[in-house]
């Protein structure tokens, strides 16, 4: 078991890594104010899930593949195409009906939290440098303490971005009266979008 000694700094560190600026929590505002409030905690869902396979891959020791460049990059262009693809999906959005045409099923709006998350290779890299400073070889297994972590980990991640998806689900109730300020806010969401997908390229 680890350590409250250990736990706490890993928990406020985690606190404040989520809470500071960043694509994931950008994201989630970002469709919570174009979906709502359930839309943002779906996504925040899809986030979280995908933080588990990072850890999964930290834990197994395959993390270590994306500090190849070819992997790192071959999953960077995935990820920056999936990225430009929303965006065109946004920008294409029915503006004739356009409340109707912004629906996405649950199932849709998690997924993309997952693949948003898990095709990212920054996020695998960050966890491979982070986890093991608060791993200790007198705790247990290496690999128990990485799920561990990575759990809490999730769970932070959850708690702050649930936050953001309120605060942007309650911006779009505002909103969602003026077609003129939705097309604004698809417009904003593809620039977002645009430039989530330069920064992985970068």
């Amino acid at each position: 078991m680890i350590s409250a000694d250990i736990l706490v700094p890993f928990l406020l560190a985690s606190i404040a890594l989520d809470i500071a600026p960043g694509p994931d929590n950008l994201f989630v505002l970002t469709q919570s104010a174009l979906h709502g409030k359930k839309a943002g905690a779906l996504v925040t869902l899809g986030l979280c899930t995908g933080l588990i396979f990072h850890t999964s891959l930290v834990a197994l020791g395959l993390a270590v593949i994306f500090q190849e460049s070819w992997a790192l990059g071959a999953l960077k262009l995935f990820a920056a195409t999936y990225l430009l693809y929303l965006a065109y999906k946004t920008l294409a959005t029915n503006l004739v009906n356009l409340n109707e045409s912004m629906k996405l099923p649950n199932a849709a709006l998690y997924q993309r939290g997952i693949i948003m998350s898990s095709t990212n290779p920054k996020v695998s890299v960050f966890f491979l440098a982070f986890l093991p400073q608060f791993i200790s070889a007198d705790t247990g297994s290496f690999v128990s303490q990485v799920f561990i972590l990575g759990g809490v980990f999730a769970v932070t991640a959850f708690c702050v971005f649930s936050g953001i998806a309120y605060a942007g689900g309650r911006l779009q109730q505002q909103l969602i009266s003026s077609p003129n300020i939705q097309i604004m806010l698809n417009r904003v969401a593809a620039c977002v979008f645009t430039a989530l997908a330069a920064n992985l390229l970068l």
